[in-house]
């Protein structure tokens, strides 16, 4: 069953309130619309012709979003494999390597439109997970979770 102990709402004068605002429908659309624009970030930036890791991580990461987003079960899966936990989980990891990227392989040193993308994005889709509920409404398409 899905640990429910760190969504816990705030009550504040008899309202009841959770950060977790994002519903899992409208972090389906950011999943794709996100691993869309990573695939083509080194062509919208303008930093395709520097090669190398620069290019090719957000390339990768956009494909590998779309694809588990894909196994995901919310909303905007297809195959619906994956919990939605398990999911934010990806987006995390997957995020933290984005933004740390230009450090580890050392494009940090080039111009702002080679790295700056990679660091906005990857933290940006943190903060989107931070807000995300961890379940979608629907119960039928929530999975169990044994953690």
């Amino acid at each position: 069953m899905w640990n429910q102990a760190y969504d816990k709402p705030i009550i504040k004068k008899g309202v009841h309130m959770s950060y977790k605002f994002i519903p899992t429908k409208v972090h389906g659309v950011l999943d794709y619309v996100v691993a869309i624009a990573l695939f083509f970030a080194p062509m919208i930036f303008g930093f395709a012709n520097i090669g190398g890791p620069a290019v090719i991580i957000p390339m990768v990461l956009g494909v590998g979003l779309f694809l588990y987003s894909l196994f995901t079960s919310y909303e905007w899966g297809v195959f619906k494999l994956i919990s939605m936990p398990y999911h934010l989980v990806f987006d995390v990891l997957a995020s933290l390597f984005l933004a740390a990227s230009p450090f580890l392989f050392g494009f940090n040193d080039e111009a702002l439109n080679v790295w700056l993308p990679h660091v906005v994005v990857g933290l940006t889709v943190i903060l989107v997970v931070i807000f995300s509920q961890p379940q979608p409404a629907n119960k039928a398409l929530q999975k169990e979770t044994n953690y």
